[in-house]
Parts: C-alpha cells; structure tokens; sequence
C-alpha cells in the first residue's frame, strides 16, 4: 500500500496546485494523500472536492515551532480543519511569516536585491509567503544562478537573509494539534543535524508534549537512515510516518507515495487515521 503523509502544495511553498498534487496521486496509485502545507490548511480545503479515485484525502498541517533554539516541524494529521485552536494558532503563524518576509526583504535590499518582497509575494500569491519564493525571485531576477546558491549564498542556515522567528515553543505546538484531534508527528528528524544524543532528547520533549510518533521516511533516504530512525522511534516508544515531503518534480527529489511495507512490525499512524 503506497501512501503520503507529508506534501506541498502552492498553498505553501509547492510547485503544484492542490489538484495537480492529487491528480499526481491517483496516477501513483496512492491509497493516502496528506496534504501538509506549512502554517495554513488551504492547500487541503482546496483539494476536498476531489475525493475520488479511491484516494483517501486527509487533513494535514505543518506547524513550524522552537525547541532547544531550532526551528522545528510538527506535521499535525487527521486534524479537524474547524478546531478554534488550531485556526487561532494559523493566525498568528501567518502573521510571524508577514513579518518575516519583511526582514528577510530588507536583509535582501541591504544587499542589492531591490523589490525583494514585492517579488516574493508576487509569487506566492494567496499562499504562506517562504523563502523559496525568495529565492525563486532572485533566480528569476537575475541575481543568483539558481535556487540552491540562493540559499547557499543569502538565504541559508546563518546567511543574512536567515531571520530569527519566534515561533511557538514546541510543547504548545503539538498541545495545539491534540485540542484539534489530530495525530501529532516529528518532521524530517535528521534534517535538524542534531547529534544523537540531542535528538533523543527531542524526542523525548515531544513525546512528553503529547507527540505520537516520528517520520521515518521524508524524501530519498538511505537504508542506514531509515533504520536508525525506526530504531529511534523503537526506543521512544512512538508510531512512525512515512512521506516525500514532496515539493515539486526534481532530480533529487523523492515522488510521491512510499510504501507502508518499510515500517515492518512498527505501528504506523496510518493504522489510526485510515
């Protein structure tokens, strides 16, 4: 059974449109689709009039939020899309995200980058404004090469245009998820780059919090990660997820739909939400 619990679309930082997104699902021959578009549900309010195919379309969310002084990744799954928490927590989400665009623009303007943000948001549209849209924009102006410099170069881990947030911490993130029913999930956990033994700490933290189980497939993984994770996820006592965290059609980036078999023996969330 092929399913996928982690994706974008251009509600947030996706290339393809929620129907574009689904339609590629049922080509796949997914069971599952999760769309889990960063800070806001649009991409999945717009997808919910395509329930056919045999696609069974779920509810999703990627909350950003802090923990030990990184930016972390709740996916939150099975969420109730009318839950006043979690709408009031997307408010305010979405205004961090306002803000800083505006920091990340003025960073870029510092730079040379003139129209920064209304560039940006140009390309966002109605969605979440992220910084790929920055980095699309200064690609398509001219002042980088290509998306991956843009990053290495001005948008980066500790570049100018790498903006602090005060995200929510990560406790009240994944209490957030919980008040609207839905199946709190650790995103991509070896994308922090956290040693060992800080993120089995994480783990802890989150499974204290209330969360239920880690992803132990993100994208294009090697073996020896898949298994430290479910070894992880063995040790703390917590379900798994499997998703590409899919964006858009890319060399090196993973397709939609993993299969459920590479979980073995361990619970998988998708035996609650299916």
């Amino acid at each position: 059974m092929l399913i996928d619990f982690h994706t974008h679309t251009t509600a947030s930082d996706g290339a393809l449109s929620p129907s574009e997104l689904f339609s590629r699902a049922v080509d796949r021959g997914l069971t599952a689709l999760a769309v889990t578009d960063h800070d806001t549900l649009a991409g999945w309010q717009a997808a919910q009039s395509l329930q056919s195919h045999g696609v069974a379309l779920v509810c999703g969310v990627e909350l950003s939020c802090l923990w030990g002084g990184a930016t972390i990744h709740v996916v939150g799954l099975n969420v109730n899309a009318k839950s006043e928490e979690l709408l009031e927590a997307l408010d305010h989400l979405q205004q961090l995200r306002r803000d800083r665009a505006e920091k990340i623009a003025a960073k870029l303007e510092r730079l040379g980058a003139v129209g920064a943000l209304a560039g940006a948001q140009a390309l966002a549209g109605d969605a979440a404004i992220c910084r790929p849209h920055f980095a699309h924009w200064l690609v398509s102006e001219g002042y980088m090469p290509t998306v991956s410099r843009a990053f290495d170069k001005w948008l980066g881990n500790g570049k100018p245009g790498d903006i602090k947030t005060p995200w929510p911490a990560l406790a009240d993130t994944v209490a957030v998820i919980v008040a609207a029913g839905g199946v709190p999930i650790l995103a991509h956990p070896l994308k922090y780059r956290f040693t060992r033994t800080k993120l089995r700490a994480l783990c802890d933290a989150f499974s204290v919090a209330g969360g239920l189980a880690v992803e132990i497939v993100n994208g294009r993984q090697s073996d020896a990660e898949i298994t430290q994770l479910k070894r992880l996820a063995v040790d703390k006592n917590l379900s798994v997820s499997l998703g590409s965290d899919f964006h858009r059609e890319w060399t090196y980036g993973a397709d939609l739909g993993v299969d459920v078999a590479i979980a073995g023996d361990i619970s998988g969330v998708w035996e609650m939400i299916l």
